[in-house]
């Protein structure tokens, strides 16, 4: 009799697979599909075969876009891997109103980042407060261009984007830091090793497969970034479009005058393929940093 009712678990799962199909398998199918295609927002769809990824190759804006994309990782990820983890230690004590300090530095990640962005640019721009303070400590004569340049535009949407996340990833790491043995650290602390001593040889190697989790979402986090490079410059990329992301470019692509929604699908694609393959060697690199613990 059990082995007839097999089926009765997917009946549970058919409305939330469903309604993924409809979501998210649907729409990727449709974009390889797209990717073969002209296929632009007033017209065309004829099957062109790999015509839009040969084109990638000598599309300057694709690889300035790669580009900024790849800066971008590199600076987010090793922020976001390492701070989050320093004020999750700092936070992690049983102190009196300890609890209001951890509802305080994660109240950035609930806040929209429309807001968050507005916020910033207002902070950041030629007369905001941050320029105001440089001026009146003499470390400047001129107000800094952090909206107006394309790299300090860059810079300055990376500051917004590890503000954003510490407190998502310091949740991450408290639940890693409860699983340290206690035990641990008191034979550390009895060795004589001190608190620096005892983050870099016990802590840090016992927390290290969270340290890769926490570094593969921020990695696909910055992979994807749009919203803060899209309200800190106005829409526009920053100056001649030079701090676009590839997300970013993507989107100017198929919404562009042109519409290029083929283009665009071949480039989702590449994005996508290059997700999954830093996902899978991210995966790797988690699961042989667990078989090392345990051994």
């Amino acid at each position: 009799m059990t082995g007839r009712r097999w089926y009765v678990p997917w009946l549970f799962l058919a409305p939330a697979l469903a309604l993924a199909a409809l979501v998210m398998w649907g729409p990727l199918a449709n974009t390889a599909v797209l990717a073969f295609t002209d296929a632009r927002a007033l017209g065309g769809g004829q099957f062109n075969g790999l015509d839009n990824f040969a084109r990638i190759g000598s599309d300057a804006d694709f690889w300035q876009a790669l580009g900024n994309t790849v800066t971008y990782m590199l600076v987010v990820v090793p922020g976001l891997v390492l701070l989050p983890l320093l004020l999750a230690m700092l936070v992690y004590g049983k102190l009196p109103g300890i609890g209001v300090f951890r509802a305080l530095f994660y109240t950035p990640v609930v806040a929209s980042m429309v807001v968050v962005g507005l916020i910033f640019t207002w902070v950041l721009r030629s007369d905001g407060i941050v320029n105001a303070v440089l001026l009146k400590l003499q470390v400047v004569t001129e107000p800094l261009p952090f909206l107006t340049d394309s790299t300090l535009l860059l810079f300055s949407c990376m500051i917004v984007t590890i503000w954003k996340g510490l407190g998502y990833y310091m949740v991450i790491y408290l639940a890693a830091l409860a699983n340290v043995p206690g035990d641990v650290l008191e034979a550390a602390t009895v060795d004589g090793a001190g608190p620096v001593r005892r983050f870099w040889s016990v802590t840090v190697p016992l927390v290290r497969p969270t340290m890769v989790l926490v570094g593969t979402l921020s990695a696909i986090s910055a992979a994807k970034i749009f919203a803060e490079i899209y309200i800190m410059s106005d829409g526009s990329g920053g100056p001649g479009g030079e701090a676009k992301s590839m997300v970013f470019y993507i989107r100017e692509v198929g919404l562009g005058v042109d519409g290029e929604i083929g283009y665009a699908s071949a480039l989702s694609l590449v994005l996508l393929a290059g997700t999954l393959i830093f996902s899978a060697l991210s995966l790797k690199l988690r699961r042989r940093n667990e078989e090392g613990a345990h051994a």
